[in-house]
């Protein structure tokens, strides 16, 4: 009983030692961490932000766009001009021309078009002869449009939205990944305490059993041999806590780094070993990943830019003809009242042709080229599906059994460690042989790492099936509802 207490006071201070001066992090705040501060968080985060602000451009090409326009010029140079009788001569021109315009445009997106309304006023001083004259342009109203050519203000209203929902999506999912990275990054580092634990633990345990051999061995109770056989495992032992140290060491120093952690601060990681038990109905999984995921966005996607580069590649072959329109009211004169006065209308109409003849095959290669990618991301897309759908199915599977796996870990971990307590005290009593008890300590030093090593399949699974799926089937809820705020 004496050598009893002394091993486990031993063993409390062995503990207490190796727990002092760190800072203890559970597994929900190290996730927590590590979706904020960590480079991979921060990088989806300027990425997610850039698609929002792109996405937002995007919704402004519809709207209607007001410009302020003002171009004035001063002209102080010799010039060509053209004397009403046909004859030219060079004249020294010396004016001073100033305008100003308000324009109003809008973009009519299911034809490609763009329609426009602008008011203008227009001075022009001669200063050598200190004569002013006015041009105004009360309402002008046009519209230019490509009759047969790529509409992409319709290509982009379908593509666009898609794409800001496919990135809002990964921007949820690579939260997930994160915390799923984070969670075997965690269970890593708690391995690495846990066996630094047990090495400490089995160090003191194989001292004190040494010890205790020593003075057996001198009244002649056990054989030379196992009195050996003790100091070699008290050697391997404390062999085995210095490898523990370092492999600590490499496992925060990598958790740290992951989280974002720039302080030589000691963690002591938490692993609770009670987990969430539901389960997943494969039905409702595939459902919400179908629906959430964006996996089934990103093929959306690539088949529509697919189908656009085809529409492009054909608008570009064929006949491209432009029309612009213009009607507009014009006065001039010397005074700028006198200039608003009794307007003049205008018509401005043009149409250019361009009707390819000859163009040796060029844009049939490379409408066939875009038909060629539209049918392999069709093929891509059905089989990247297919995998996704698989993957989905795998991994429900997998988590459905693994709530299981950990509870049976649980008991045997702790029924391990009730066996080597009973098997050290039959020892100490003489009852049992030091292989007895050196086969308790291995059991007893798996069970715990496999009892670590299922929380960490469970947890990993856990958070890659709420990326795969994106959906938190413990709440009930989709994850992109709860995006942080960029």
């Amino acid at each position: 009983m004496y050598f009893m207490r002394k091993f486990c006071l031993l063993m409390v201070i062995v503990a207490a030692f190796g727990a002092a001066h760190a800072e203890k992090l559970t597994l929900d705040e190290a996730i927590g961490m590590a979706q904020v501060h960590s480079p991979e968080a921060q990088a989806a985060a300027h990425t997610y932000r850039a698609a929002y602000w792109s996405y937002r451009s995007f919704r402004a090409n519809y709207l209607p766009e007001v410009n302020l326009v003002s171009s004035p010029y001063l002209n102080r140079q010799i010039n060509r001009v053209t004397q009403p009788d046909g004859t030219e001569q060079f004249l020294r021109q010396n004016q001073l021309i100033a305008d100003l315009g308000i324009q109003v445009s809008q973009n009519v997106w299911f034809t490609g078009g763009n329609l426009f309304v602008q008011t203008s006023s227009q001075r022009m001083d001669e200063l050598e002869n200190h004569i002013a004259s006015y041009n105004t342009n009360p309402v002008t109203i046009g519209y230019q449009q490509s009759l047969f050519g790529y509409n992409s203000l319709k290509w982009d209203r379908r593509i666009e939205p898609v794409r800001f929902r496919e990135a809002k999506k990964s921007y949820a999912e690579t939260l997930e990944l994160i915390a799923s990275k984070t969670c075997e990054l965690f269970f890593e580092l708690a391995t690495a305490q846990a066996n630094l634990d047990i090495a400490q633990s089995n160090y003191a345990s194989a001292d004190t059993l040494y010890r205790y051999a020593r003075g057996r061995y001198n009244i002649g109770s056990i054989t030379e041999n196992e009195m050996l056989q003790l100091e070699v495992n008290k050697l391997n032992e404390e062999t085995n806590m210095m490898k523990a140290r370092i492999e600590v060491e490499d496992a925060m120093l990598t958790f740290r780094s992951f989280l974002g952690i720039r302080e030589e601060t000691e963690v002591e990681v938490i692993a609770d070993g009670q987990v969430p038990r539901f389960e997943v109905p494969l039905g409702r999984a595939l459902e919400e990943a179908y629906l959430h995921s964006p996996e089934p966005d990103m093929y959306r996607r690539l088949k529509l830019e697919s189908k656009s580069q085809l529409a492009q590649a054909r608008a570009n072959r064929g006949l491209k003809a432009d029309l612009y329109l213009q009607f507009g009211l014009s006065q001039t004169s010397d005074k700028l009242k006198e200039s608003w006065r009794n307007p003049l209308d205008q018509q401005y109409v043009s149409l250019s042709l361009v009707i390819p003849i000859l163009d040796w095959g060029r844009g049939r290669g490379r409408v066939r080229v875009a038909k060629s990618n539209v049918d392999l991301v069709n093929t891509q897309a059905e089989q990247g599906m297919n995998d996704f759908e698989l993957n989905v199915r795998k991994m429900v599977r997998q988590f459905n059994l693994q709530a299981r796996q950990v509870e049976v870990a649980a008991r045997t971990d702790e029924t391990a460690r009730r066996r080597y307590e009973v098997a050290l005290r039959l020892y100490l009593m003489g009852k049992s042989t030091i292989l007895d008890l050196n086969a308790a300590i291995s059991e007893k030093d798996t069970a715990r790492r496999n009892h670590i090593e299922a929380m960490k399949t469970y947890w990993t699974l856990y958070y890659g099936l709420r990326s795969l799926t994106q959906y938190d089937f413990e709440r009930n809820c989709p994850l992109a509802e709860s995006l942080p705020e960029i």
